[in-house]
């Protein structure tokens, strides 16, 4: 699969935009460079980052401790060409000619920074299979 002639824009959707969504755009900002516009949301979006995620992405380099849990707008679905949902169940909008995958992944809202690292692990597999199937080299 050769790279897209235009940029495409993926969009992270979780319930707090705090932990899921959150280390998914961290991945995936690292591992495409500016090659993909990357964004990420939530349905109904926490006050900051679960510090438990920020120190398990510090552990491999990846510094969200300063991102703030952004509002999914209608927008932000509109103009994104993947839309990557992680348990926000009826509250992302639907439009056709999107891309929605669901990513089942356990949520790390309560968990400490053991039980967030296999989480983080499995996010940075998904990240890269994306990259993959969109015909993106990765950077690192």
């Amino acid at each position: 699969m050769t790279a897209p002639a235009t940029r495409p824009s993926v969009l992270f959707v979780c319930v707090h935009n705090a932990g899921r969504s959150q280390m998914a755009a961290a991945f995936l900002s690292r591992l495409a460079g500016d090659r993909v516009e990357v964004r990420s949301a939530g349905s109904a979006p926490a006050d900051s980052v679960n510090p438990a995620v920020a120190e398990a992405m510090k552990e491999v380099g990846i510094d969200i401790s300063a991102q703030a849990p952004k509002v999914l707008t209608t927008e932000a679905v509109r103009s994104s060409d993947v839309v990557i949902t992680m348990g926000c169940g009826d509250a992302c909008p639907v439009f056709p000619g999107k891309r929605y995958v669901d990513w089942q992944l356990d949520d790390p809202a309560g968990r400490g920074v053991e039980a967030v690292r296999p989480i983080r692990e499995a996010v940075e597999q998904r990240v890269r299979a994306l990259l993959a199937e969109l015909g993106i080299p990765t950077a690192a």
